[in-house]
């Protein structure tokens, strides 16, 4: 007999919604450590670490003040805001506690040690600059797996357009090579509780496809038998996305502020909906038929996290879940019916 699925009937209750932090810039990925420290991705060009009393600590080489200080009142300036400058985005912990940082502005995989200093592991490859790198994912067997959403710059225009150059990397002993390529804006990736199969996020598919790990060759893994994963069209574009221990897979839809989950068998559940309606509904129109405007962007948010970026497990029993946002200054946070899957640590 089939066990009931925890998420059966379960939406987030907004009145039970709690927030951590304050004055945070583009808090886009969080890490959650096992005491309950959290490390934020921040647009002055490091992380925000946030101790479990809620003391904060900017952790960085220097402040970048450009995302704080831009103008957004036209599209151009907000488009600026987004393209312009340092802006760290994926976040994962190396073998030695370090952390990895995909760095959305300046195109490159930084190491950043915890007293903030930095440096470049790869900004090109195959020789050519390695293009828009989004997120960023160790495993068990410490391979580092990295996503490129695109190399069309402005992104704004890529992600517009629908534009299908993004790829997927990975670092191990064979150096960095491409291992899967041709995706709609690549975004988020994450492995399965067995590692066998690797889940992607296509943000202007608008869907999550999968791939399976090959290890049998000579030349390290390979990605193999790419498959959809779920609805062809989730709805909106999606973004971050994170296992729960039952095997649902939990995922931001980004702009349109809602967070789903696919269950196993790849069914669509609405767990939170902070849509602002119309404006949304517009944004999804223009997407679909390539012609939406960074303009359009711009208008569709929620306000409990605006541009609903990521979704982390944390906490001593990891069933408190935090969302990362691209316009928000606060984490907002709530308790799930289920616990995560834990994340890998040193």
């Amino acid at each position: 007999m089939t066990a009931p699925n925890p998420l059966d009937g379960f939406t987030v209750d907004c009145s039970a919604i709690r927030y951590v932090g304050q004055d945070l810039q583009r808090p886009e990925c969080i890490l959650a450590e096992r005491d309950g420290t959290l490390w934020a991705a921040d647009a002055r060009g490091g992380v925000m670490r946030i101790a479990p009393d809620g003391a904060q600590q900017f952790v960085g080489q220097r402040v970048d003040d450009h995302f704080a200080t831009a103008a957004a009142t036209t599209t151009d300036a907000f488009e600026a805001k987004f393209t312009q400058g340092t802006l760290p985005n994926g976040l994962a912990f190396d073998a030695q506690g370090d952390i990895l940082i995909a760095n959305f502005g300046t195109d490159c995989l930084e190491l950043m040690a915890r007293d903030g200093r930095t440096r470049t592991l790869h900004d090109r490859i195959d020789g050519l600059p390695i293009g828009k790198v989004n997120f960023v994912l160790r495993d068990r067997k410490n391979r580092i797996w990295l996503t490129v959403s695109t190399r069309v710059n402005p992104w704004t225009t890529a992600a517009a357009r629908r534009v299908k150059d993004g790829y997927i990397a990975v670092v191990d002993d064979h150096g960095l090579r491409v291992v899967a390529d041709g995706f709609h804006f690549t975004n988020e990736v994450r492995l399965d509780a067995r590692e066998e199969w690797l889940y992607i996020v296509e943000t202007t598919g608008p869907h999550i496809t999968r791939m399976r790990l090959d290890e049998s060759g000579p030349a390290g893994v390979r990605l193999v038998d790419r498959e959809l994963f779920g609805p062809a069209h989730l709805g909106g574009p999606p973004d971050g996305i994170a296992f729960d221990s039952f095997g649902n897979l939990w995922c931001t839809l980004v702009m349109v502020d809602r967070l789903i989950a696919l269950t196993p068998q790849g069914d669509q559940r609405l767990l939170l909906d902070d849509s602002n309606g119309e404006p949304a509904r517009t944004l999804m129109q223009r997407m679909d038929d390539g012609s939406a405007t960074a303009e359009d962007m711009q208008r569709a948010h929620g306000g409990i996290a605006p541009w609903m970026a990521s979704v982390t497990f944390g906490g001593p029993d990891l069933r408190t879940v935090y969302l990362g946002s691209l316009l928000g200054k606060r984490i907002p946070y709530f308790q799930s019916p289920v616990a995560g899957l834990p994340m890998v640590h040193w």
